[in-house]
């Protein structure tokens, strides 16, 4: 296969990262490694625990390229070793190939070919961060970590597996806990008690016929599913509480306090939010970042994404959620990326990036 000098570094460059069993909290020897060749290449790299960015150009309207350097810990089954990457028939294989190193190496590619190019951004500035801890969940986040200590952004993207097609929408997540309150009882004597599960099931008929009536463009309405309940201590006992869970996946149409405002209304029971942090987001198709991604792409089809990623803390900035390789490969034994995605990617970044410093 004949590649480019730059075509051969995203390669290499993404190789090299596989190599690196980069789970997260463990990212350290990775980000070594991402600031040495970036520093080799001639540009200053700033680092907030084992965050990295860097950059070109100078000016107020700054572009971030984000994406992370953690991968989830291997599986059963895979065909190679998981952290030695083996090429083969066109395809890269090896854990984070796809979620989300190609990105990451993608990105690093595109800026600093852009810099070898002597190109730099009119009046702004590009900046590449690779953060940490983006497949935890929760706790510590690396880009939630690093963004304080960032310059204010215009606009971003970020580096997730999607085909190189442009997200402009991602949905959320809310976790409601309620709980259905009763009066215990011997059994024997039921009247005397206030069955909590009846209670329960009272309010779960009510979501059962409930349904949202806002849609959004690009990810229809959001889901409402109830994942587990527990309720009763004994076989003889009328149970006094009774706690169901509620996973809702949602969407800009609605904020997750007015979801849980709406759903307290709705049942007799006590909802309690257990978690809304990770919050619905999207761009409007106008934007300008989104508009760039267009005049990059122009036969892409923009789409709403129901997977979470960085993009949270992201969430006051027009962002594109964008990057090689199919989502739906992401954690699994047979993660590959096509070699030629790889390469189109740097090609693409680079592209969105000179679209949107081009454009007004």
């Amino acid at each position: 296969m004949n590649r480019s000098t730059a075509d051969n570094e995203a390669i290499r460059l993404l190789k090299e990262m596989i190599r690196f069993p980069s789970l997260s909290h463990q990212e350290a020897p990775l980000a070594d490694f991402m600031s040495a060749h970036v520093q080799a290449a001639g540009l200053p790299v700033e680092r907030v625990d084992d965050n990295l960015y860097f950059g070109l150009g100078e000016g107020d309207n700054r572009l971030l390229l984000n994406t992370h350097l953690d991968v989830v810990p291997p599986s059963a089954n895979h065909p190679f070793d998981p952290f030695d990457p083996v090429e083969q028939d066109g395809r890269l294989y090896g854990r984070g190939a796809v979620d989300a190193k190609a990105s990451g190496a993608a990105m690093t590619t595109a800026l600093l070919d852009l810099a070898r190019e002597g190109w730099r951004p009119q009046g702004g500035q590009v900046l590449v961060a690779l953060t940490t801890c983006e497949e935890t969940g929760g706790g510590y986040n690396g880009l939630e970590a690093l963004r304080p200590h960032l310059p204010p952004l215009a606009a971003a993207l970020v580096g997730e597996p999607t085909e190189l097609q442009p997200c402009l929408a991602q949905k959320g997540l809310l976790i409601l806990k309620v709980v259905a309150h009763g009066r215990t009882a011997h059994a024997a004597r039921a009247h005397l008690g206030d069955n909590a599960i009846l209670r329960a099931a009272h309010d779960l008929a009510k979501l059962a016929a409930f349904s949202f009536d806002r849609d959004d463009a690009f990810l229809g309405r959001p889901t409402l599913t109830v994942t587990t309940i527990e309720g009763g201590t004994a076989r003889n006992v009328v149970p006094d509480r009774c706690t169901f869970f509620l996973d809702l996946r949602t969407t800009p149409a609605y904020t997750h306090d007015e979801i849980t405002a709406m759903i307290a209304d709705l049942l007799e029971s006590e909802v309690q939010v257990h978690s809304k942090r990770i919050v619905p987001v999207k761009t409007a198709p106008a934007s300008r970042i989104a508009r760039a991604c267009r005049a990059a792409l122009p036969d892409a089809s923009p789409f709403g994404s129901p997977t979470a990623s960085d993009w949270i803390f992201l969430a006051d900035v027009p962002t594109i959620k964008i990057g090689p390789g199919p989502s739906e490969r992401s954690h699994t034994p047979d993660e590959h990326i096509e070699v030629a995605e790889v390469v189109r990617a740097v090609k693409v970044y680079k592209a969105i990036i000179r679209a949107y410093f081009a454009s007004d």
